[in-house]
């Protein structure tokens, strides 16, 4: 099967119309007890379920990283050209793919091999800034519809583990839908730093506003704070947008769920739209 296949993921939960309930998020021993409880429940629930999702089987789980490893970074090496990608940062550590799902969705894809959201690679002291990488390639996705986009209708997205069908992390770079943009307005001048629960396309995430993507302030760090071994951060999604129109001005929005949640999500990619209509509206 030729690799360009492997590009195409599987199907995200069906579309809901968003609905708001925020309260601020804490965590007391009794959640932690009853997090444990669901995250076991959940991990029983995935097993059960492993035989729905055969047809997944039949695409090269690999497929991503051989694209990287065996025609983009040695094309680079060779030539200063990226070869099947659209950039390769060897001194950062990453290429750029373009999805053949949708008109603008690009991925980012470490040159490193690295499994996805549960690897403690993407906790190392010294790891990439992939989200701060990725939220600067969001330009390619401009590019592709012809327009600048507003930061707040652009989003970053990772899926768990058990909602991806490629064992190579990588991030997803696109167009947001407008309804869930319209939803998130709401979280635009919350306080940085606070985790606030909303409703959005039928599944609960919590929402943070940040002012960085590095540092203390990188998604991954900020939601393996409250899961802080490989079992529990394979559980999560994280999507990023900007809070406002301008993210450097508005700061950014991480918003997490997972599959040990009451109601969560293990993908957030439902919450971008690879039509990328917000570029055709008027």
């Amino acid at each position: 099967m030729p690799l360009k296949k492997a590009l195409i993921h599987a199907p995200t939960d069906t579309l809901a119309n968003p609905q708001s309930v925020v309260q601020s998020h804490h965590r007391s021993p009794a959640n932690r007890g009853a997090r444990h409880v669901r995250r076991a429940a959940a991990l029983l629930g995935i097993a059960l379920a492993a035989a729905g999702c055969a047809r997944l089987a039949a695409i090269d789980s690999n497929a991503l990283w051989k694209i990287v490893d065996i025609r983009c970074v040695p094309a680079e090496q060779a030539t200063g050209t990226p070869g099947q990608c659209t950039a390769v940062n060897l001194e950062k550590r990453y290429a750029i793919l373009k999805d053949i799902v949708g008109r603008s969705q690009y991925l980012l894809i470490p040159t490193d091999h690295v499994s996805g959201i549960e690897s403690p690679q993407v906790l190392a002291p010294h790891a990439p800034s992939y989200w701060a990488d990725a939220w600067a390639a969001r330009s390619y996705v401009n590019g592709a519809v012809k327009r600048t986009l507003p930061d707040n209708q652009l989003g970053l997205e990772i899926n768990s583990q058990f909602r991806r069908t490629q064992n190579q992390l990588h991030i997803h770079i696109d167009c947001m839908r407008a309804d869930i943009s319209d939803a998130l307005a709401r979280h635009a001048k919350d306080a940085p730093g606070t985790w606030h629960w909303d409703t959005l396309d039928g599944d609960r995430y919590r929402i943070m506003r940040v002012t960085a993507l590095t540092g203390a302030s990188d998604p991954f760090r900020l939601v393996s704070l409250d899961n802080p071994d490989s079992d529990a951060m394979a559980m999560q999604t994280i999507l990023v947008t900007g809070a406002g129109a301008s993210a450097e001005k508005d700061g950014w929005l991480v918003v997490n769920s997972g599959l040990d949640a009451d109601n969560g999500s293990g993908s957030a990619e439902g919450l971008l739209d690879h039509a990328c209509r917000v570029a055709d509206a008027s």
